[in-house]
């Protein structure tokens, strides 16, 4: 009974991104262009996210100024989940649905891109990073699922929308895991190249 619980695990994160592939590579696309023009201009991509998305912006973060699979030269970006002080200070002392958003205003430039990552697309924290990086004139992606919630509404059409089709939450968050993987290979393989992988 256990194992094919377990088992059963595997078949529905198979099946969600088999189904997925066709429905999402268009924008996963759209955002490999966006993030590739941001930061080959100089530009530098801020990553927000709570939670498993806090992780996965700052998994992200890493990919990108560090290295993916392939040895190239560091990418701009800062995940925005990953200084405790801060975070905690803006929630303390302002709100914490600022935590975001005052790290946009102080560390965005027009150009640069937003990756915002919510599974329900409703964190109103995400959602006023979104409203920040707009005044900032900055392009966001944004990472959601469950029909793309508040965060639907929030982007513009100059912005650019994965929205896992999927109501469980392990499931969306899976398949960001995923996207974040596919962004990093493609933006790596038109800075370096096309090159075979052993995958």
């Amino acid at each position: 009974m256990l194992e094919q619980r377990i088992q059963q695990h595997f078949i529905e994160s198979a099946d969600l991104k088999y189904q997925s592939a066709e429905v999402l590579s268009k924008p996963i696309a759209a955002a490999v262009q966006a993030m590739l023009a941001c930061v080959t201009s100089g530009g530098k991509v801020l990553a927000c996210g709570n939670g498993g998305s806090a992780s996965d912006a700052q998994r992200f973060a890493s990919k990108f100024v560090g290295r993916f699979e392939r040895e190239r030269p560091e990418l701009g970006a800062i995940a925005l989940s990953g200084d405790s002080t801060l975070l905690t200070g803006i929630a303390d002392e302002i709100d914490f649905d600022a935590v975001f958003s005052r790290q946009v205003r102080a560390l965005g430039a027009a150009g640069d891109v937003l990756l915002a990552i919510s599974t329900a697309g409703n964190s109103s924290n995400v959602l006023a990073a979104i409203e920040a990086a707009h005044e900032r004139e900055m392009i966001v992606v944004g990472l959601s699922g469950r029909g793309g919630g508040k965060m639907a509404q929030a982007l513009r059409d100059t912005d650019v929308h994965i929205c896992v089709p999927h109501e469980r939450i392990a499931r969306i968050q899976e398949v960001h895991v995923l996207t974040l993987h596919c962004i990093c290979d493609a933006v790596d393989a038109q800075l370096l190249g096309e090159q075979e992988t052993s995958i």
